[in-house]
């Protein structure tokens, strides 16, 4: 039996779970959500009415892949920033393998028939980063259906040069003869912030991670977190987001300038009131109603990370805000 979690008038009049999460997303099968989050195996709850969380005590992963660990040195149990959908009748789990600052990383893949089952087969990696190979880093991976083709992508990303996409075949694996390529940094490439990173000498300035793409209208939208994460009441984390007709992009803010040369108009971030920052983001429309969740760390818990979930409204020229 697992541990259950209440928060009254939850989300709409109070927009917290007193939950500690960090990189939530979220799904819906049956009458039944599904939130997932780094932790040992993958942390997983389930509710009935997202009000009430019940924390389940069997992680997704029971066994971590023997893979993993030859991969990533220093990697062991404690895996960061699932992302999962449904597609063609099967659901696919992609997570992150890593150590705190480094880009020796990798995106592994799961699948399974039913989240109720928890029964996740292993499909080995989708992507590997190594250290002065790659200038980006294989983590925060986001699945996204190209709907005109009915065609999977993958965007992912932590720092180094940015957020990256590349196109998947029918397994979720890298399709034959993609190559990663840069969608959106934190700063024009000219640029070069004065102020070093505060988490981590080998990552850079360039902070920027996260991605998650939303399709709504004739646009997919590309929210990423800036800026640093993981220091509690310290954190600046915010979201960003852009926009794009076509699934890879360019993804341009609300005025034209595109992602990768830096653009991105500003979504969230923390009020010093209830909030010192707020990041690392999902959406989704479950029920007709489109809804935003991220992890943020909370002022009057001295910087704990909590679930935020919030209700999105669109503008009259399609931008997305909060109620």
């Amino acid at each position: 039996m697992g541990v259950i979690l209440k928060a009254e008038n939850y989300p709409y009049k109070s927009d917290y779970l007193w939950v500690t999460v960090h990189d939530p997303v979220m799904a819906k099968e049956g009458d039944t959500y599904y939130l997932y989050s780094t932790g040992m195996g993958i942390q997983r709850m389930t509710s009935k009415d997202r009000k009430s969380w019940t924390i389940e005590r069997q992680p997704v992963m029971t066994v971590i892949p023997g893979w993993t660990t030859d991969s990533v040195p220093g990697f062991r149990n404690h895996v960061w920033a699932p992302d999962v959908i449904k597609w063609h009748d099967r659901w696919w789990m992609a997570y992150s393998c890593s150590t705190f600052g480094k880009n020796g990383s990798a995106i592994g893949l799961l699948s399974s028939r039913s989240l109720a089952s928890n029964r996740w087969k292993d499909e080995g990696c989708i992507v590997t980063s190594r250290e002065k190979r790659d200038n980006w880093n294989a983590i925060d991976p986001n699945f996204i259906i190209d709907d005109a083709t009915d065609t999977p992508w993958m965007v992912w990303g932590s720092f180094w040069d940015g957020i990256q996409i590349a196109r998947l075949d029918s397994t979720m694996h890298i399709a034959k003869g993609q190559q990663p390529r840069t969608i959106a940094r934190r700063y024009d490439p000219n640029y070069k912030p004065t102020e070093p990173n505060p988490t981590s000498k080998y990552a850079g300035t360039n902070a920027i991670e996260a991605p998650f793409i939303f399709k709504h209208g004739g646009y997919y939208y590309l929210f990423v977190s800036w800026d640093y994460c993981c220091r509690g009441a310290k954190s600046n984390y915010r979201v960003a987001v852009g926009r794009s007709k076509t699934v890879d992009g360019p993804y341009l803010d609300r005025d034209g300038k595109d992602m990768a040369q830096g653009g991105g108009t500003l979504f969230i971030e923390g009020d010093k009131k209830q909030w010192e920052a707020a990041g690392h983001c999902a959406a989704y429309n479950f029920d007709g109603e489109d809804i935003f969740i991220c992890h943020g760390y909370s002022t009057a818990h001295n910087g704990a990370a909590l679930l935020i979930q919030r209700p999105i409204t669109w503008t009259a020229d399609g931008w997305p805000m909060l109620k």
